[in-house]
Formats: C-alpha cells, structure tokens, sequence
C-alpha cells in the first residue's frame, strides 16, 4: 500500500502560522521585544514582525539564528499542538 501525502497552502499557511506565533511566545518569555530580538538576528524589524505573523518565511538560516536567540531549538518553534 502506497500512502500519499498532499502538501496543500493551507498547510504552508499553518506550519508558518504556528511558526510565527511560537516565536512571538518565546520572546516574549524571555522579555525580548520584536527589535531586540531583529537586532540579534541582523534583519530588520519589518522582517521579524512579517515572520510573526506568518507575512514572510525565514530561511532556514535565519530560523537557526532565531532559535539561538531565543535560547531554543528549531525543533521547538516548529512543534505544534
């Protein structure tokens, strides 16, 4: 039995959706503000607040950089419940 997974742009919009809000709650956690926590990345406000709102999707380079700033794991800003 072949199983064949469709990748759909809800699910795109999802993943990024979830993506950004885990961020959002990260920082806010550990007390960053939106520009802080760009500053730390090197990219510009508009940028980090596009990501947390699913506007825009970070590379992969900058989710690893993002992670480090937040003193996580890529695994953890994409884990979804």
């Amino acid at each position: 039995m072949v199983l064949h997974y469709v990748y759909t742009k809800k699910m795109d919009l999802d993943f990024y959706q979830n993506l950004g809000s885990n961020i959002k709650k990260r920082r806010k956690e550990i007390g960053l503000t939106q520009q802080q926590l760009a500053d730390k990345v090197n990219i510009s406000l508009n940028f980090m607040g596009k990501i947390e709102v699913a506007f825009s999707k970070p590379s992969l380079d900058t989710l690893i950089d993002l992670a480090e700033a937040l003193d996580t794991t890529v695994s953890e800003l994409t884990k979804f419940n």
